[in-house]
Order: structure tokens, then C-alpha cells, then sequence
């Protein structure tokens, strides 16, 4: 039985779940971020805004210069978070294997489900018809023998798109899309395949893997071999068994701003916090992701002496952990942060003798998830407001 995967990404998701939360917004320029007038930037906007040139991870500043009548509205993370819990939870109709690698995309395997949703067409249409009737979104899907091609051909549909890669057409599918639209290859490695006459996926496989590596380096000839051949480089790797939840973001240009990275780190953290609780488990153990620009990839992990009770414990590690590994003279395309060796929570959890700010934070976040359960309350971190917790990548 063939593999079948999909790659399911909402469209504009923040600034699409404004539009849909407040009909007046629908059809417009909408920015999600910093206020005009305040440091910071964009955290996603709608395909209103993209029109004037406006993108993620943009300052905001710019923005407003590019659309001065655009509608910019605050990060609000809650809300996300609870559409993105119902959108995780359709998928799960469809398939158990649902690999969730950020607030609005996941990967699908509906391998062997035939017979109950009927081929892979038919049954990513069913899944895009329940997402748009149950939360009023569009959501793009790809689906492919694999991870990666399957996160490209999402791509190349949006918005709203559907588009399935059969097995055995992987490479003629690729030789027809610019290198651009290769998931992973960002601006400067786009710059340096067109300096060595390397501007089209047909050129790049005519060069032996040895040659990539020595050109570009070991991890990126090793990527650019595998990826111009329709087979995945290992980007988006199976989990390990070992029970683990995890968010990545993949810039849309590379990034050496530390208020970026933190403000972003924040952010999934709170997002990995909230998953925590929401799903009844615990961790003591917390990982980091760094993919620079030459997509060499690393990564880091530390095991914390008492279970995780807080996004504070959470982003604290994960911020010790980038201050010793990140080489701040590189820019950085992905980071990543995951919790790992997940056990059930019991409830019962021997805190210190005198109470510190991480138990205050548990506290607020549980106080804040149920009444969001109860009340739908849309409550965030003040940074969070201003700055961006996860740039709108597609």
C-alpha cells in the first residue's frame, strides 16, 4: 500500500481568523503585529495586504508606509490557539496520525483510509469542506508519497488550493516549479546557485552529490541532492517514539534579530504550554531547533530537575539553551522548541516549600485555559501583543 501524506496549511491564519471573527474586515487589507507608530512587526497578514508588498516579519513601520488604510490589529494568541485546537481536531476525524508542527499547519498520514473517505482527492476535499463549514477558514492541502513534497505542492495551490503529487511523479513535478517555490531554498542560496549556473532543478540534478557538498557545503549539497529528486532530505523526520510535542517556524526571510527570535520563542512556548495542559501530560525535558541559512541544522536539549509548570519554565530553557548555541554571526531560517518524554499528569507534583514566580505563572495559565474552556476568554502575554510569537510563513 502506497504512502499517502498531507500537508494541511490555513491560509493567512491570523489575519484570516480576524476576517472571519469580524465580517467588515473580509476583503481587506488586514496586518496582524505591532501598532503604527510602535517598534515592532508584522505577524501575518491577508492576501489583501500581500498585494501592496507587505510580508511577514516586515517592520511594521513599513507596513504602514506600503498601506497606510490598512487595518492593523494585536496579536490575539488565545483565539488563534482555540481555532487552531478545533482545526487539529477535524483532522483527527480523518486520520489518528496527526503530526501538528505548528499553530496553523499539520501533517496527515491517511494511508489506508480509502475505504472510508474514498481516494486522496476526495478525501482532502471532505477535510477542507468541514474546516471551512465548522470555522469559516480555508485551509491548502498537499499530499504526496511524502513530507516534503507534500509541504510544496500545499504551496504551490494557495490559497485554498488542493493539489496531490502521485507516486512516481515526484521529479516531473519538480522540474516544472522555479526554484523559489523548493520549500528550504531561501534568498541566498538562490543567489549562489544563480552564481554558479545552478538556476533550475534540472541543472541541479545533473551535479554529482560530492560536487553540491564542495560547492555549498555538506549540509546543503546533501539537502539540494536529495530535495531536487523528490526525495525528503529529512526536514520534517518521523518522531521519535519517545511521546513529544513540538512547534517550529520557518521565516520568511532569514532572521538575526534577537527581539524577533525571543518574541517568537515566547510565543511557542506559551502555545507548547497550553498544549501541555490541555492534553494532560507532563516533561521535565525541553529541546531547540536552529536551521541556518546554509541549512545546517542543530540542536540542543536540557532536562530540567523538576516537571515544566509554566511557559516562564519553558521559555527560560529555551532561551539558555540559544545563548549557548547560536552562532549570532549567522542568520537563522527555522527554529524549533519541543517538549519531550511526555508522561501523563497525575496531578500530583511536589513543588519547592515557598512559592516562586513559575508556580504564580501555573497558576494564571491554568486559571487563564479554563476560562477560555468555559468562556471563550481571549487573554495573551503583553509581548505577545507587540511583537510576534509566529510570522505568517506562506
Amino acid at each position: 500500500m502506497a504512502r499517502m501524506i498531507f500537508h494541511a496549511d490555513l491560509d493567512a491564519f491570523f489575519a484570516s481568523v480576524e476576517q472571519v471573527d469580524k465580517a467588515e474586515y473580509k476583503g481587506k487589507p488586514v496586518v496582524v503585529g505591532a501598532q503604527p507608530g510602535k517598534r515592532g512587526v508584522v505577524a501575518a497578514c491577508s492576501y489583501e495586504a500581500r498585494g501592496f508588498g507587505i510580508h511577514s516579519a516586515m517592520p511594521i513601520s513599513r507596513a504602514s508606509r506600503l498601506c497606510p488604510h490598512a487595518i492593523f490589529l494585536p496579536v490575539r494568541m488565545d483565539r488563534y490557539r482555540e481555532v487552531s485546537a478545533l482545526v487539529m481536531s477535524i483532522f483527527g476525524d480523518f486520520t489518528p496520525d496527526v503530526r501538528r508542527i505548528s499553530i496553523d499547519e499539520a501533517f496527515l498520514d491517511v494511508t489506508g483510509t480509502e475505504r472510508l473517505f474514498g481516494s486522496p482527492e476526495d478525501t482532502a476535499r471532505k477535510l477542507k469542506a468541514r474546516v471551512r463549514a465548522e470555522t469559516g477558514l480555508t485551509v491548502s492541502i498537499g499530499a504526496a508519497g511524502n513530507r516534503y513534497i507534500a509541504k510544496i505542492a500545499s504551496a504551490h495551490s494557495k490559497p485554498d488550493g488542493l493539489l496531490v503529487v502521485a507516486a512516481g511523479v515526484e521529479e516531473y513535478f519538480l522540474e516544472k516549479l522555479p526554484l523559489r517555490a523548493m520549500w528550504g531554498i531561501g534568498g541566498k542560496t538562490l543567489e549562489r546557485l544563480s552564481e554558479l549556473g545552478l538556476d533550475s532543478v534540472t541543472r541541479i540534478r545533473s551535479v554529482p552529490e560530492k560536487t553540491l557538498q564542495s560547492m555549498l557545503g555538506v549540509s546543503c549539497g546533501n539537502f539540494l541532492f536529495n530535495a531536487v529528486r523528490g526525495v525528503d532530505p529529512g526536514i520534517f523526520p518521523d518522531e521519535t517514539r519517545s511521546r513529544s510535542i513540538s512547534s517550529e517556524t520557518t521565516f520568511e526571510q532569514d532572521v538575526s534579530d534577537s527581539e524577533i527570535l525571543e518574541s517568537t520563542i515566547l510565543g511557542m512556548a506559551q502555545e507548547l504550554m497550553f498544549r501541555l495542559l490541555e492534553e494532560g501530560f507532563r516533561s521535565k525535558t525541553i529541546h531547540l531547533k536552529l536551521r541556518y541559512d546554509d541549512f545546517e541544522t542543530l540542536s540542543a536539549q536540557e532536562t530540567l530537575s523538576r516537571w515544566i509548570i509554566s511557559t516562564d519554565d519553558i521559555n527560560a530553557a529555551v532561551l539558555g539553551l540559544l545563548a549557548r548555541k547560536r552562532d549570532r554571526k549567522r542568520p537563522i531560517r527555522l527554529i524549533g522548541v519541543g517538549l519531550g518524554n511526555l508522561e501523563c499528569d497525575s496531578g500530583i507534583v511536589q513543588n519547592e516549600l515557598f512559592e516562586g514566580s513559575s508556580e504564580r505563572s501555573s497558576r494564571v495559565e491554568r486559571a487563564v485555559l479554563e476560562l477560555r474552556k468555559k468562556k471563550g476568554a481571549l487573554v495573551t502575554r503583553a509581548r505577545l501583543v507587540a511583537a510576534p510569537s509566529k510570522p505568517d510563513k506562506k
